[in-house]
């Protein structure tokens, strides 16, 4: 089997990469397993180093649009894509242009290469929540479905549900076989911050575990909907894997959801690791940035996802055990 993985030197397309190498092979659509005998890692940015050392793994650096126009990708015996590439949400309010181009031009660009292959590969869309969004005026969006409404209240929202309708319609007409999936706000993600308006879920416990302070710009009764790195690679593999009839309808699916809010995850942050990590917290709401993460959804239902045997995370407190136990370098503060 060979796949390709957009924004595959990124986190998540880096930790599904190391997923997929560990099992060694997957059922597709619901097929008897196959070895997987290469990884293709599309992004702009270098593979991780070891990642480049397993001899399945073969890496292309540079802008993905280009790279589809020289038709380096998607190659002719591509079974499988995961296409992780965008640009995230700040990012797209910011630069209207950036966003369309890597979010609306490369995925039409890649789904067109996709169908030129003729062999009707599987397709995995990540999408995002922000598909769902509080109308301006409009009352609390309340209890967001699977079948949910998409009201995006930004270009990202906008770009990432034209790209799901996209995949809907080439699956329909049989060109890809295609699998959207919404995954939640990820926390906790290491490294550097990113440009996402919700990377403060990620900074305020990754900041103070480091011992460095971490801004929080929204109040602490904000919800929000999260889910930590393990399950949302779970149900990227799981919707790779799924038969047709039990993934079922075209459109998209909300994966696994961990509903909390703002102050319980500083809560939690106190828990596990004390007050002397929690007092690195500097609560100064920016409003631009609290109007936009109170748009989105804090009650996810997650029906289809559970049907195909997901789970979500316990706790936060266990997301925050677990980003310790995977970054001891990153947390200088002891725990309790």
């Amino acid at each position: 089997m060979n796949i390709l993985i957009t924004g595959g030197a990124g986190f998540l397309g880096a930790r599904l990469a190391r997923a997929l190498l560990a099992a060694g092979s997957l059922s597709l659509r619901g097929a008897p397993a196959r070895p997987i005998a290469q990884i293709v890692l599309a992004d702009r940015g270098p593979a991780p180093a070891d990642l480049l050392a397993d001899a399945r793994v073969h890496a292309l650096q540079g802008d993905l649009i280009e790279l589809l126009q020289r038709r380096d990708l998607p190659g002719a015996d591509t079974d499988l894509v995961f296409h992780l590439a965008a640009a995230v949400s700040a990012e797209c309010e910011a630069d209207f242009d950036l966003g369309m181009r890597s979010n609306l031009d490369t995925t039409r660009a890649l789904l067109d290469g996709c169908r030129a292959l003729g062999t009707c590969p599987v397709f995995v869309f990540v999408s995002s929540l922000a598909v769902f969004g509080q109308q301006p005026g409009g009352p609390a969006l309340g209890r967001v479905r699977d079948d949910s409404l998409p009201t995006p209240q930004g270009s990202y929202g906008i770009q990432k549900f034209i790209g799901e309708q996209l995949v809907a319609d080439f699956t329909r007409k049989g060109f890809i076989a295609g699998r959207s999936v919404r995954p939640m706000t990820v926390s906790v993600r290491p490294g550097r911050p990113n440009g996402a308006a919700s990377g403060f879920l990620s900074g305020m416990i990754r900041e103070p575990l480091a011992g460095e302070r971490a801004r929080v710009p929204v109040g602490p009764d904000v919800p929000v909907a999260l889910a930590s790195p393990t399950r949302t690679v779970e149900g990227f593999v799981r919707a790779a894997e799924a038969s047709d009839a039990q993934w079922g309808q075209r459109t998209a699916i909300n994966l696994p959801s961990l509903g909390t809010t703002v102050g319980d995850m500083a809560a939690a942050l106190e828990r596990v690791a004390g007050k002397e990590a929690s007092a690195l917290l500097d609560w100064q709401p920016d409003a631009a940035i609290e109007k936009l993460v109170r748009s989105w959804p804090g009650d996810v239902a997650w029906e289809r996802a559970r049907s195909l045997g997901l789970r979500n995370d316990a706790d936060f407190d266990a997301i925050v055990r677990d980003y310790i136990a995977e970054n001891p370098q990153a947390a200088r503060i002891a725990l309790r």
